[in-house]
């Protein structure tokens, strides 16, 4: 754990203010859950909760089947990193944070297809790869993720049934952040 020098006092309603800094670093948003831990040493512990975080290995699985259905490379995020991939090297991608174009796309509960009057969506930092297709995961009217295709190695522009794919991805796994 590092120390931050940041010292904050709890008002009487038991609230404390997480320094904009803090927050913009962390990619800690108005509304976004935090888990709360303690332990034996009187340490209170903030840590940003992500109901996909919780699913990773369910979300592997389906990421693996999408893969084979496709043949193309999928990626599951939640809102700010990989949490699962397949066709890609997990070393290499697994925990890598998500682009600002991706975070757009989801906080606009948009999605995207690529074609070619639009233009390209680089979805992972430090991962040179494009996507064909992103959908947002939503569940409970909130936005927990993404799905997304990446284009394999022909490069061809996605078919309507892997768009579909892709859309019915999302949608089962935001019902699945319900339950």
């Amino acid at each position: 754990m590092k120390a931050t020098g940041i010292v904050r006092r709890i008002d009487d309603l038991g609230r404390v203010v997480i320094p904009k800094e803090i927050r913009r670093t962390m990619r800690i948003r108005e509304g976004d859950p935090l888990e709360i831990y303690t332990d034996a040493d009187g340490e209170v512990i903030f840590k940003k909760y992500s109901p996909m975080g919780e699913m990773s290995e369910f979300t592997s699985q389906y990421a693996e089947v999408l893969y084979r259905a496709t043949n193309m490379p999928v990626i599951i995020t939640d809102r700010d990193h990989v949490i699962s991939c397949t066709g890609l090297s997990k070393k290499d991608t697994i925990d890598r944070h998500i682009t600002k174009e991706l975070e757009d796309i989801m906080e606009n509960r948009s999605s995207f297809v690529a074609s070619a009057d639009k233009k390209t969506l680089m979805p992972v930092e430090g991962l040179d790869r494009n996507a064909a297709i992103a959908y947002p995961i939503v569940g409970s009217g909130d936005v927990s993720g993404a799905v997304i295709l990446l284009f394999g190695e022909s490069g061809a522009a996605p078919t309507q049934a892997e768009i579909k794919l892709a859309q019915v991805a999302a949608s089962f796994l935001g019902k699945q952040t319900e339950e």
